[in-house]
C-alpha cells in the first residue's frame, strides 16, 4: 500500500513538475524543493516503519508457535508400536477448532509399516505437505504453505528423535498468517492516514513559513514602485539583517541617481549662461555696423544660438527623464494643450477635442509631456481643416513597464506612407509653404526615446493623419 502511495506522488510529481514561472519564483523554489524533500523523507520513513512493524509481527507469531512447538515436544510420548501420541491436551482451543488455520502435527519420517502419525482435532482426517529439504533440516526452520481451503500459512518444523523410538519424527506448527497479513494492512492503513495529514501539516507549515520569511521582500517591492511612481524618495521601512545592506544599497543608487541629475541640470543651465553671453555681446556688436563681416557674424552667431538652445534642451530633456519618481497627470496636460491650441486656431475654425479618462499618469516630466504632445498637437493643427481630435489609453505591459497611447488625430490631407519615417527626421519639412522649423515630430521621436517610448504615424480614422506616441505609465 505504502508503494502504491509512493507511486503515485512520483506520478503526480512527474505531471505537475515546477515550470519556468515556478522556477523563477523564490517563494515557489522554495515550496516545491521543501515539499519534495518532505515527500522522500515521509515515504522513507513509512516503508521504514512498515518493515519494522511487519518484522516485529512475524518475531512475535514465531515466538508463539515456538511455544506451541516446545509444549508439544514435552507432552508427545511414543507407544510400544513406535506411534506418537499426547501426553496430555494442548491447551490452546484453535488447535481443536475444524480448520481453524492454526494445525501441528506430527509425522515419522521413513516410519515402518505400523506406526502412524498423529495432528491437531483443527486438521480432522487432512494433513499438511511438509518440504522434505525442510523436514530434515538441523534446527527448526520457518516457512510458509497453505491449507486445504487456501488460507495461508506460517509454519515452524523440525525434526526429532523421540525418547523411546528409533526413527525420526517431523514436528509441524502452524498458524493462520492472514491474519497476521489483516493486522499488518490495517497498520498500514493508519500509518498512511498519519503521513498524509503529517504531510498535509508540513506543507502548510511550510506555505506560511515561506510566505512570512518573504514578506519582507514583498515590502520592498511595494517601497519600490512607490518609489518609481513618485509617492516615495527613499526606502524607508525596517528591513531584516539579511537584506538591510541591499535596502541601503538602494538608498544610495537613489540618491546618486538624483544628485546626478541635479548636477546635469546645474551644468546645463551654466552652460546656458556662459554660451548666451559671448554670444549676445557678438550679435550686438554686429548689429552695430552696416558690413559683409557684420552681417556673416549676426547670420552665424544666430544659427549658433539655435544650436546651443536646441542641445541644452536635449540635455535638459534627457536628465529629467532618467530621473526616478516624476509622474504626471495626463488628462490636465491634454485639457490645457487642448484650450490653447483651439485658441490659437479660432480664426481656421479647427476644434480640438479631448477623450482621456481620469486616473492615466505618465512617468515622467510634465513639461517634456507638454512639449510631446503640444508638438503633435501644433502639427496637427496646421493640417487640419476642421478637427483635430486627442484621445489617452492605457495599452498593457511590454518588457515588465506598463504603457499608455496618446494619440492625435486631424481630419487633413494626411501622409503617404513612404514620406512618414522622413517626417520624423530631424529638419524635414515636407511642404515649405507651412510654418515651422521641421523639428517638432523629430523633438517628439527623440524626447519619447528618452523615456523608452515611441511614436508612429498612421491613417487616422477622420481620414488625416493620425500619431500615436507610447509612453511609460505610472497607473
Amino acid at each position: 500500500m505504502l508503494r502504491r502511495l509512493i507511486r503515485r506522488m512520483v506520478f503526480w510529481f512527474r505531471r505537475f513538475r515546477p515550470n519556468r514561472t515556478c522556477a523563477s519564483s523564490l517563494s515557489g523554489r522554495l515550496i516545491v524543493s521543501s515539499a519534495l524533500v518532505s515527500v522522500v523523507l515521509l515515504a522513507a520513513t513509512g516503508l521504514l516503519l512498515a518493515r519494522l512493524f511487519t518484522a516485529a509481527l512475524e518475531r512475535n507469531f514465531d515466538q508463539r508457535l515456538h511455544a506451541v512447538l516446545d509444549g508439544l515436544l514435552a507432552n508427545i510420548e511414543v507407544t510400544a508400536e513406535g506411534s506418537p501420541r499426547l501426553s496430555s491436551a494442548i491447551v490452546d482451543p484453535r488447535f481443536g477448532l475444524p480448520l481453524s488455520g492454526w494445525y501441528w502435527q506430527v509425522t515419522p519420517v521413513d516410519a515402518p509399516p505400523g506406526v502412524t502419525d498423529l495432528a491437531s482435532n483443527s486438521l480432522l482426517e487432512r494433513r499438511l505437505t511438509v518440504p522434505p529439504d525442510l523436514a530434515r533440516e538441523d534446527g527448526a526452520q520457518a516457512f510458509y504453505l497453505a491449507d486445504t481451503r487456501g488460507v495461508t500459512l506460517r509454519a515452524i518444523g523440525q525434526a526429532f528423535t523421540l525418547p523411546g523410538s528409533t526413527g525420526e519424527f517431523s514436528v509441524l506448527v502452524a498458524g493462520n498468517y492472514d491474519e497476521l497479513s489483516a493486522e499488518v494492512r490495517s497498520f498500514n492503513r493508519a500509518l498512511v492516514a498519519s503521513l498524509v495529514l503529517l504531510a498535509l501539516g508540513l506543507a502548510l507549515a511550510v506555505f506560511v513559513q515561506v510566505r512570512f520569511g518573504l514578506r519582507p521582500l514583498r515590502a520592498m517591492q511595494a517601497d519600490l514602485l512607490a518609489i518609481r511612481q513618485g509617492g516615495a524618495t527613499a526606502l524607508k521601512g525596517e528591513y531584516p539583517a539579511e537584506i538591510r545592506p541591499v535596502a541601503e544599497e538602494l538608498n544610495l543608487l537613489i540618491q546618486s541617481n538624483a544628485e546626478i541629475v541635479e548636477r546635469a541640470r546645474t551644468q546645463v543651465g551654466n552652460l546656458a549662461h556662459a554660451l548666451k553671453t559671448p554670444l549676445s555681446v557678438l550679435t550686438n556688436e554686429a548689429a552695430g555696423q552696416a558690413t559683409p563681416l557684420a552681417a556673416k557674424v549676426t547670420e552665424q552667431t544666430g544659427l549658433m544660438r539655435g544650436q546651443v538652445n536646441l542641445y541644452l534642451d536635449r540635455a535638459r530633456r534627457a536628465a529629467r527623464a532618467q530621473g526616478l519618481g516624476a509622474v504626471t497627470e495626463v488628462k490636465p496636460v491634454l485639457d490645457a494643450l487642448a484650450r490653447t491650441l483651439a485658441r490659437i486656431n479660432r480664426d481656421k475654425g479647427v476644434s480640438v477635442t479631448v477623450d482621456c479618462p481620469d486616473g492615466l499618469r505618465f512617468r515622467g516630466e510634465r513639461q517634456d509631456l507638454e512639449e510631446m504632445v503640444g508638438n503633435l498637437l501644433d502639427n496637427a493643427c496646421k493640417w487640419a481643416a476642421k478637427r483635430v481630435t486627442v484621445s489617452a489609453r492605457p495599452q498593457g505591459a511590454q518588457a515588465g513597464r506598463s504603457l499608455l497611447a496618446i494619440a492625435v488625430e486631424d481630419d487633413g490631407p494626411g501622409l503617404p506612407p513612404g514620406q512618414r519615417a522622413a517626417a520624423l527626421q530631424r529638419g524635414q519639412r515636407l511642404d515649405e509653404t507651412k510654418p515651422g522649423s521641421g523639428l517638432g515630430l523629430a523633438i517628439v521621436r527623440e524626447t519619447a526615446g528618452m523615456y523608452h517610448g515611441a511614436v508612429a504615424l498612421e491613417d487616422a480614422g477622420l481620414g488625416g493623419l493620425r500619431a500615436v506616441l507610447a509612453l511609460p505609465s505610472a497607473s
